[in-house]
Order: structure tokens, then C-alpha cells, then sequence
């Protein structure tokens, strides 16, 4: 049974989120503050959180970027917020979210999502995935390149793990997309562009590159030649 955390300092939208995923099946706890929610992950280590944005203390955000230094390998996130503006969507999806849904939300189609997160952040498909000097540790969430550590967002990290498990093949934008992200940005690829070069700095900041741009397609992940 996976294990959710629902953060929101209203309660009656906690109250009514929490009992929905508990008759959906799943494991809930709650949070009404930032601290709240940080103390729960380190102590319960949840499969998913549902945070809120606007939270009286820290603010969803800065919830995120606590975890991602405490909490190893990081667990999914899925904002939940009246915050609309296309700005706040992309400060959460850079962050490393997983799905930015706004108030007021469909509780089927939240069900979907949440669903839909927690069979992708186990998608790869093999313990660790090795391309040339690059080395990815699928269950410890652990990359390195030349044996150097190098530090991924879980976006981030699924993303290379898909690359990886696809490597010498050419994987179209819209392909990733449905893999990777699994929900519909519209027809805008740009956010697969947006995450590539993430990875490129962190992985090619000397090295020879590993991930190939093919134009008009998308991209390949290969060992240098």
C-alpha cells in the first residue's frame, strides 16, 4: 500500500483529501505546516506528497528545497495550490515537482495523477544502468560520471534513467513526454528541452557529451566515440 502525504493548512480541504485517498486505497498522513511536512517525510518516508504552496510558515517551495537536502533519494511531489500564475508552475516543475495541479481540482482526475506519478517514479527497468563513464543506481537514486557524484532533481533523475534505459536509440520529444512526464503539456515540447540542458550542465561540465540533440526528432543518449 503506498503512503501519501497530504500538506495544507486548511482543514477541511485536508480532511476531505486525506479520507478521498484513504477510500482510494492508499496510506494518508497529514500536515498543516512546512515543518509539519518535513518531519513527517524524514520520519515516515512517504511514495508521494501532496503539498500546498501557501503555507503559514514555509511556503511549499521552500518545503521542496529543505527535503531535497535532507531526505535521500527524494520522494515525488505533487503541488496542489490555488497559486495559477505560469511563473509559480514552472518555479514547482524546476524545483523538481512532479505535477503542478491547481484549486479547484477534479478528485477523479487528481486520483489519475497521483496515480500516474507513482507508476513512473518506478519505471526503469534494471538496478543500475551503466553508459560509458556514466553510472546510474536505479534504487539508490545515486549518479555518477568518471566517478565523480553528481547531484539530480527527481525529475532530473527520471529523466536520465529513461535515456539511459534507452540507450543508442533516438527518443522523440513527445515520446519522453508520455514516458517521462505522463500528462499533457499541450503540445509544448519545450519543457523536455528545458530538463536536457539541466542534465548537460551537470553531466558535461568537462567530459565529452552523452546526450545528442537530433534536430527535428529528439534525442539519444550514448557512450562518446
Amino acid at each position: 500500500m503506498e503512503r501519501l502525504l497530504v500538506v495544507d493548512d486548511e482543514p477541511t480541504v485536508r480532511e476531505l483529501l486525506s479520507a478521498t485517498l484513504r477510500f482510494a486505497g492508499f496510506a494518508v498522513d497529514s500536515a498543516a505546516t512546512g515543518a509539519e511536512a518535513v518531519e513527517s517525510v524524514l520520519d515516515r518516508r512517504p511514495d508521494l506528497i501532496l503539498l500546498d504552496v501557501m503555507l503559514p510558515d514555509l511556503d511549499g517551495f521552500q518545503v521542496v528545497r529543505k527535503l531535497r537536502e535532507l531526505a535521500r533519494p527524494p520522494v515525488p511531489v505533487l503541488f496542489l495550490t490555488a497559486r495559477d500564475s505560469p511563473a509559480d508552475k514552472v518555479t514547482g516543475l524546476t524545483l523538481g515537482g512532479d505535477d503542478y495541479v491547481t484549486k479547484p481540482f477534479d478528485l477523479a482526475e487528481l486520483l489519475a495523477r497521483i496515480r500516474a506519478i507513482l507508476r513512473r517514479t518506478g519505471f526503469p527497468h534494471a538496478h543500475a544502468l551503466v553508459v560509458g563513464d556514466l553510472e546510474v543506481d536505479v534504487e539508490g537514486h545515486h549518479v555518477q560520471r568518471a566517478g565523480i557524484p553528481v547531484r539530480l532533481s527527481p525529475t532530473e533523475f527520471r529523466l536520465l534513467c529513461y535515456l539511459a534505459d534507452h540507450a543508442g536509440r533516438v527518443v522523440s520529444k513527445t515520446r519522453i513526454i508520455q514516458d517521462v512526464w505522463q500528462y499533457d503539456f499541450a503540445g509544448d515540447t519545450s519543457i523536455v528541452d528545458t530538463y536536457v540542458s539541466y542534465l548537460r550542465r551537470k553531466l558535461e561540465p568537462t567530459g565529452p557529451r552523452l546526450i545528442h540533440t537530433v534536430h527535428g526528432v529528439g534525442y539519444v543518449l550514448r557512450e562518446p566515440r
